[in-house]
């Protein structure tokens, strides 16, 4: 059984930063995709950020220049760096991975960024 488990969440003031992880565990061989999405309150789920076995990313728009994604291999985990942040970042916070052809999701990490 796969599981990802997210840590990191919080409140924090506009512009101020936070670092999400999320780790994998469980019975496979390498992880070919890793990334973050968020779902605001009467929004849709969307994607933030992901990133590649060998490390190469796409993002949305709205958090370009802000956030970085970043994967240890060896430790099968993801970390979202979140710099300059706003309250439109506010949203639960996803991690998802494609593992052994199959999809995941962490149970959600909540960020919340005061004005």
């Amino acid at each position: 059984q796969v599981q990802l488990v997210e840590s990191g969440g919080g409140l924090v003031q506009a512009g101020g930063s936070l670092r999400l992880s999320c780790a994998a565990s469980g019975r496979f061989v390498g992880i070919r995709l890793m990334g973050w999405y968020r779902q605001a309150p009467g929004k849709q789920r969307e994607l933030v950020e992901r990133i590649t076995n060998i490390r190469t990313t796409n993002y949305a728009d709205s958090v370009k220049g802000r956030f970085t994604i970043s994967r240890d291999n060896p430790k099968n985990t993801v970390y979202l760096q979140m710099n300059s942040l706003k309250p439109e970042d506010t949203a639960v916070y996803y991690c998802n991975a494609y593992i052994n052809g199959l999809e995941y999701w962490g149970q959600g990490t909540q960020v919340t960024v005061s004005s």
